[in-house]
């Protein structure tokens, strides 16, 4: 099969980690894969890619220019252009303004477009221009995929009109499963870890306060948040304000997230919402115990109901810091959560399971060109526009 995916860039993002995920998968059973980043300035790819894959930055096929419209028309253009010469069975996109982009160059051009959402467009705070625009647009793309089920309804009234909704959950690469655990000194401080941007989305002004108020409790813990952002001057104040210099830690990003976690005793995410929670997954499946908040939308779902990780109400420190408490004082706890988790996300986010998801989708949307068996039924779920919110 020959398969183009589209990202705005290969940062060190959620949705970048997923996007070199599956073209490795995708390449490595032998399908044709072109990735293409379309950010109009050219970045390093923050993730190793499969020499089998072909990658692209639309900026090397595009003149510097300060116009905004004029740079925007090149992209589309240029975009245009790439499509039409690499002819691809099916053009997978990511993130909201990439799908519109991406629809509207394979406008006229007979190939399929499936654009995919990687946050809950109910809470994510876009704006009225690209809720105007994916209203606009997505009615056109061969299917629409969003990470869980809790987000097909009020999408669907949202975007009227989508030909096929299907929740395909993020995959965790086949590496995660294989890490070496990083040795530790015997005086090494215990750790508790967060990953993700320095960014209201990610709260971590209530992680900052909910660890605070049981430290003292725990004074052989610390907690390390990895990731950069535009919060990071107000974070950085109210770690001082609230006397925790010494033991709420902000590095920076890490090229090496997986051996940060694994070099933790345990994880907490305390997001205001998600797409998916990815980290929250990957955490999970190295078998490092979780506390999580309850936020729209993922956490659910990746914990089961709060059965494989402690699950919080959101918005609620004092919650949270029971729930910290809790994981910090039981090691038996600790234990059990690390083997049910790693034994439970593991065997529901595999890229295996996750390709078989893609394949089914594939087919049933009509793309025939498929190479590989779409297997025996793999749990995707998928709502028809014609019935918003009803999963078959």
């Amino acid at each position: 099969m020959n398969i183009m995916l589209l990202v705005s860039s290969m940062g060190s993002g959620g949705a970048e980690r997923v996007a070199a995920t599956l073209v490795d998968a995708w390449s490595e059973r032998g399908d044709k894969v072109t990735l293409v980043a379309t950010y109009s300035r050219k970045r390093a790819c923050f993730y190793a890619l499969s020499d089998k894959v072909r990658f692209i930055q639309l900026a090397d096929r595009i003149p510097p220019t300060r116009n905004k419209f004029f740079g925007y028309m090149q992209r589309h253009r240029a975009l245009r252009k790439l499509i039409r010469e690499t002819n691809p069975d099916v053009v997978i996109s990511f993130l909201t303004n990439v799908n519109v982009a991406s629809i509207l160059a394979c406008a006229g051009l007979r190939v399929p477009v499936i654009a995919c959402e990687h946050n809950d467009p109910s809470v994510d705070g876009r704006t009225p221009f690209w809720k105007f625009a994916t209203r606009l647009a997505y009615p056109h793309a061969r299917a629409v995929t969003v990470l869980t089920d809790n987000v097909v309804a009020p999408f669907n009234a949202m975007v009227p009109g989508i030909k096929h909704t299907a929740v395909m959950p993020n995959p965790l690469p086949d590496e995660l499963f294989h890490q070496p655990a990083p040795t530790a000194s015997p005086d090494e401080r215990m750790r508790l870890v967060s990953l993700g941007r320095l960014h209201p989305q990610k709260n971590y002004g209530l992680l900052i306060d909910s660890f605070a108020a049981i430290a003292h409790e725990f004074p052989q813990w610390d907690v390390w948040i990895w990731g950069e952002g535009a919060e990071r001057m107000t974070l950085q104040s109210r770690i001082q304000q609230r006397g925790m210099s010494g033991r709420i830690f902000m590095p920076g990003v890490t090229d090496k997230p997986w051996t940060e976690v694994l070099r933790s005793q345990a994880f907490v995410m305390s997001s205001r919402f998600e797409g998916f929670g990815l980290a929250l997954a990957e955490s999970m499946a190295l078998g490092v115990p979780a506390v999580a908040v309850d936020c729209p939308s993922g956490p659910r779902d990746i914990t089961r109901d709060g059965e494989d990780a402690l699950l919080v109400p959101p918005g609620d420190p004092i919650a949270l810091a029971h729930a910290l408490r809790r994981m910090l004082a039981d090691e038996g706890l600790r234990k059990a959560l690390s083997v049910k988790g790693a034994q439970s996300v593991r065997a529901r986010y595999a890229v295996s399971t996750i390709l078989r998801a893609w394949d089914e989708l594939f087919a049933r949307v009509g793309i025939s060109e498929t190479k590989t068996s779409t297997g025996t039924d793999t749990g995707l779920r998928h709502a028809e526009a014609s019935s918003p919110g009803t999963l078959n």
